[in-house]
């Protein structure tokens, strides 16, 4: 780490690679010779086309996308799905299957239904979002025309660790924070999607890969630029796409291809994570929100039980070099995210943090 920067727990926008960092600095004012950078370049220019093509084309490689998926590059922010997966799949039965199990897909359940009948799949409510539900407790509705679900949440610090099995019912995942974490069958989806600000890129691109089949049955009413039919058409290009956000998105792959991958991220995902799960549980103050069995690699949440000394960790936390450690106001407490970029040792130096913090108070 450089001496000027901080480990940077923030859940979003979040750290990102030094190194892709690094990279568009020494081309933000002359990328490759163009005299221009992305920023000011035409999104229609044969030098920006090639870098939106070669970005594409990397993650496909990357996720191991099947033909018939669109890889979209848009601007809606992982929010704006939220209307846009309605508006475009509802139209088959005018049903649809929510898992509620944080805030995010909460917020998603209530938009969903402005637009049809919503069947409550599954829900983590019960115990304010602390474990993610088993495939036995969803309830499905075999007419519904999809089966969303978000496989991380950040609030609250759950993630999936399974699937969900939904027969002919087309699979929709919010992946924001655990996208590029972990190999991911995409050909199990009918879309899957992430905001950029957590694993990507910087915030402003929002990244949809969805079977195409399941485009062209939007509402009548769906505005032009929530309409997936027309951004495929488009190829994401019906209005200026959100260029460097891309740019960056392609150096954060090569990043990750020279980290050994999916398979190299998932492994230091754990390795991070774990090593902070054991901290916290083999400490006297510190509790995790989230039950053993459905933790978050992404997003550790944690609190001593007493607001006084949370606000004091957090304080000389960030006085430490460890900063945005503060909970969700949601839920309180400290959330630690330890998203792809966050460097092993950053986690090994918060470790040796919250051992003496537990020693001294």
């Amino acid at each position: 780490m450089s001496d000027q920067r901080v480990y940077n727990f923030s859940a979003g926008p979040s750290m990102l690679p030094l190194s892709a960092l690094e990279r568009a600095g020494s081309e933000i004012t002359n990328y490759h010779g163009s005299g221009m950078s992305v920023m000011e370049m035409s999104h229609r220019s044969k030098v920006f086309m090639k870098i939106f093509e070669e970005t594409q084309d990397k993650l496909r490689r990357l996720m191991n996308v099947p033909e018939g998926y669109q890889i979209l590059l848009l601007q809606t922010g992982a929010s704006g799905q939220f209307s846009m997966i309605p508006l475009n799949l509802i139209s088959k039965t005018g049903k649809e299957d929510y898992a509620v199990t944080g805030n995010f897909s909460n917020l998603a359940y209530k938009e969903a239904q402005k637009y049809g009948q919503i069947n409550l799949a599954v829900s983590s409510a019960d115990r304010d979002h602390c474990y993610i539900p088993r495939q036995e407790q969803i309830k499905l509705d075999p007419e519904a025309s999809y089966f969303y679900y978000c496989s991380n949440n950040t609030v609250y610090g759950t993630e999936w660790d399974y699937v969900p099995e939904t027969g002919n019912v087309p699979l929709v995942c919010d992946m924001s924070s655990d996208i590029l974490s972990m190999p991911v069958d995409v050909s199990k989806y009918g879309i899957l999607y992430a905001g950029a600000q957590k694993n990507m890129a910087p915030s402003g691109l929002t990244v949809v890969i969805i079977r195409k089949d399941l485009a062209g049955h939007e509402l009548p009413y769906t505005p032009l630029m929530m309409n997936y039919q027309t951004m495929i058409d488009k190829d994401s290009m019906y209005n200026t796409p959100p260029c460097w956000c891309i740019y960056m998105l392609g150096l954060t792959l090569d990043w990750i291809n020279e980290q050994g991958g999916l398979e190299g991220m998932e492994k230091l995902k754990w390795q991070r994570a774990n090593m902070l799960y054991d901290t916290l549980d083999n400490s006297r103050l510190f509790q995790c929100h989230a039950e053993k069995g459905s933790r978050s690699g992404m997003n550790v949440t944690f609190r001593t039980g007493s607001e006084e000394l949370d606000a004091k960790f957090v304080q000389e936390a960030t006085a430490a070099g460890f900063v945005n450690l503060k909970g969700h106001r949601k839920v309180g407490g400290m959330r630690a995210s330890i998203y792809n970029a966050m460097p092993v040792e950053g986690v090994e130096k918060l470790c040796d943090f919250i051992r003496a913090f537990d020693q001294n108070n």
